[in-house]
């Protein structure tokens, strides 16, 4: 069982030990006061619940983050004086320099019921970064974009429902402009490259996307235009085939360097498991891997025989970093996203670049899904992302900040429009949820779509790790 696993089996296990308790309790509020009352403190407990309490957080807002930074990495002197982040007269910053501040975040009491915001102001980017209500403990800012107006001393940070603590610490990261290399994107399913990298491989000199699954599974909205699971299914994999090799090209990708090697939804870790051994769909009722890849210019290893297999999939990488050679390769980092895809999906590119002739000199680490906080990246669409709950500081963490500008940003949010597993309705409980938070917790609802992934992607930011 994966470490979410046991996060959500915990997390589920004390909201069942909280009902109970609360169920009793208003049982006896019942027998000791009134019926009716019971009635009308369940209604505003689930209304505070979904307000409040609704969010996967499994952590205590009130833990540090802890974060390590590689050796030698740059750390100019900053204070903060009246609001204003001010740095020494002699330092220099880039304007593409990843920037981190850390300091502490103390929540107001209202911070409890709405997020707590720390704002950036004073330059040509204004921005706001969310952090956890009740937050009580050490945050990094994402500052990356800021650099010319803390350089000028026009930086201002204002906190809102929150209180800045502490003596600032800033570092300052300086890497290559990766937009000027040959990057391949390694996206798990259909989707995952827009969301984690959309603005880097839009801008990048030459850029190939590489999509490992079709994606067949869960397809139920499909099931209600009057189709069978495999049925639906099967749709919704050609479907997703078809996003992946189109919606790059919005980005200016040619056709050419966009490939599906269709491969079945949640079974990389099965097939990982055997490497010779096929492993079927779980809801298509398809052992043949082909048809999900008729739209690729070109041959692969597997199109031999289409079978699902571990072999099979580090055959077809292998092939595709031969002919693309990329310098920069974005993919998963299992260190921050638990989905089992994605953990798989980085093992087979570390697996398939073992020995081979073509080596890329870089590669970067995204993060679709967290395991401690499903919210992430907090706040509204547009706004900057500051850093991930993290709490193992043995670990070395160099970040890579790209910016995006509004009109990217737009252009990112079209191209996730396009793909159709981003446009089903949500279920009516997580709309009602919704609602609720705009008025009661001031929760902005993203004006480029519904799904929660137009919130968390569309941002000023997108953020990699260079593994």
């Amino acid at each position: 069982m994966s470490r979410k696993q046991q996060l959500l089996k915990r997390h589920r296990r004390n909201k069942r030990i909280g009902l109970l308790v609360t169920l009793f309790g208003l049982i006896g509020v019942g027998v000791l006061v009134a019926w009716w009352l019971p009635l009308l403190l369940a209604v505003l407990a689930w209304v505070g619940h979904e307000a409040w309490l609704a969010d996967h957080l499994f952590y205590s807002p009130g833990d540090d983050y802890q974060y390590s930074f590689p050796p030698f990495t740059p750390q100019p002197k900053v204070r903060l004086d009246a609001g204003r982040l001010l740095l020494d007269d002699s330092v220099i910053l880039g304007d593409d320099t990843t920037l981190i501040l850390a300091l502490r975040v103390k929540s107001t009491w209202l911070g409890r019921f709405i997020d707590p915001v720390v704002e950036l102001a004073g330059g040509d980017n204004p921005d706001r970064q969310t952090f956890e209500r009740g937050v009580n403990g050490l945050r990094y800012l994402n500052l990356s974009g800021q650099a010319q107006a803390l350089s000028q001393g026009q930086l201002r940070l204002r906190a809102r429902f929150c209180r800045l603590l502490g003596e600032p610490v800033l570092w300052s990261i300086e890497q290559p402009d990766y937009r000027r290399q040959r990057v391949m994107v390694i996206a798990p399913h259909a989707d995952d490259a827009e969301l984690a990298a959309f603005g880097l491989y839009s801008q990048a000199s030459e850029a190939w996307i590489v999509t490992l699954t079709a994606g067949e599974i869960e397809a139920e909205h499909y099931q209600q235009m009057g189709l069978d699971k495999v049925q639906a299914s099967r749709l919704k994999g050609r479907l997703r085939a078809w996003d992946s090799i189109a919606v790059p090209r919005w980005a200016g990708v040619p056709p050419e360097h966009c490939v599906q090697l269709g491969y079945f939804c949640l079974q990389l870790p099965a097939m990982q498991a055997a490497p010779n051994q096929p492993v079927a769909s779980r809801e298509a009722e398809m052992l043949d891997i082909r048809p999900f890849r008729q739209l690729n210019p070109f041959l692969l290893p597997a199109d031999h025989d289409g079978q699902p297999t571990w072999n099979n999939l580090l055959a077809d990488l292998r092939a595709l970093l031969l002919k693309a050679r990329p310098e920069v390769i974005v993919l998963p980092s299992p260190a921050l996203d638990p989905h089992p895809d994605h953990i798989c999906a980085q093992q087979a590119v570390l697996e398939a670049l073992n020995g081979l002739a073509w080596q890329p000199t870089t590669l970067l680490g995204y993060a679709n899904h967290l395991h401690d906080n499903d919210r992430w990246p907090m706040g509204d669409s547009g706004a900057g992302i500051a850093l991930p709950p993290m709490f193992d500081s043995a670990q070395a963490m160099q970040p890579y900040c790209l910016t995006l500008s509004l009109e990217q940003q737009r252009d990112k949010a079209m191209a996730l429009g396009m793909m159709h597993d981003l446009q089903p309705r949500a279920p009516l409980k997580r709309r009602v949820r919704r609602c609720l938070q705009r008025l009661l917790a001031g929760r902005r609802r993203s004006p480029y779509g519904e799904n929660e992934f137009f919130r968390k992607a569309v941002r000023r930011h997108e953020l990699f790790w260079r593994l």
